[in-house]
């Protein structure tokens, strides 16, 4: 079957999951070699059974789906009721409503708002990833604490920030914020067009940091920190 030109076509289509696969990687990797979304190695292999592959490579997350760094991956949602949806709301002059999608793929109306500003979000980045940077790309990233001074809490918030610090006898330097919540922002400098994300993060530790710089930013771009140490190039984004 060629690709759906109806939304029938689409729903029929998309409720295949070996089409849902074919259509997404031909997307994701248009060269034809698909690549470990954690190393960026290309020799992966393919696990049938599970629609996965695993690289060849050992680190964290050697196995990956198609969904693994997109705007579909940590979504409970099937690929069936992504690709419809994306196909609903790329095809429809008149624009859809989060109600329509509600009643035409069976989900709920939360579920389809939901939807509809991700696939909207990709539509206007010109991309289902949600990593930025890449090959010859820049990006910045650096970390805060967001909170009021304590001085200026109301009493009972201030008593029970004063109970944390009685019990981290031994601070860290990552640690010195009880109260506060540490905030993680990254700026993409690619294409003159600066992007920002800000993401909260449980601490300022040096896993924690490059987890979220492995998350968020392609292999081979050009990281840009402060003196930190925490921001030694995780081994994952080394050429």
């Amino acid at each position: 079957m060629n690709e759906p030109t109806t939304l029938q076509d689409a729903i029929i289509y998309f409720a295949d999951p070996d089409n849902c696969l074919q259509y997404l990687v031909a997307r994701r990797w248009p060269a034809g070699d698909v690549v470990c979304p954690t190393c960026g190695r290309a020799d992966v292999k393919f696990l049938a059974n599970q629609r996965k592959w695993q690289c060849k490579s050992v680190h964290p997350k050697r196995q990956f789906s198609v969904k693994v760094g997109t705007i579909f991956e940590d979504s409970p949602l099937g690929l069936d009721k992504w690709l419809a949806a994306t196909w609903m709301l790329c095809n429809d002059k008149n624009g859809v409503s989060s109600y329509e999608i509600h009643r035409a793929l069976g989900v709920t109306q939360k579920t389809a708002w939901f939807m509809m500003h991700r696939i909207r979000m990709a539509m206007k980045t010109g991309s289902f990833l949600k990593k930025i940077g890449g090959t010859g790309g820049e990006v910045e990233v650096d970390e805060t604490y967001v909170g009021g001074k304590a001085l200026k809490m109301h009493k009972s918030r201030r008593i029970k920030i004063q109970q944390i610090r009685s019990a981290m006898p031994n601070w860290k330097a990552t640690d010195r914020y009880p109260g506060k919540t540490a905030v993680m922002g990254l700026l993409d400098r690619n294409n003159g067009q600066s992007k920002v994300r800000a993401n909260v993060v449980p601490n300022a530790r040096r896993k924690t940091l490059q987890d979220a710089v492995l998350a968020n930013v392609e292999p081979g771009t050009a990281l840009y920190t402060d003196q930190a140490v925490a921001y030694g190039t995780p081994t994952s984004m080394r050429p």
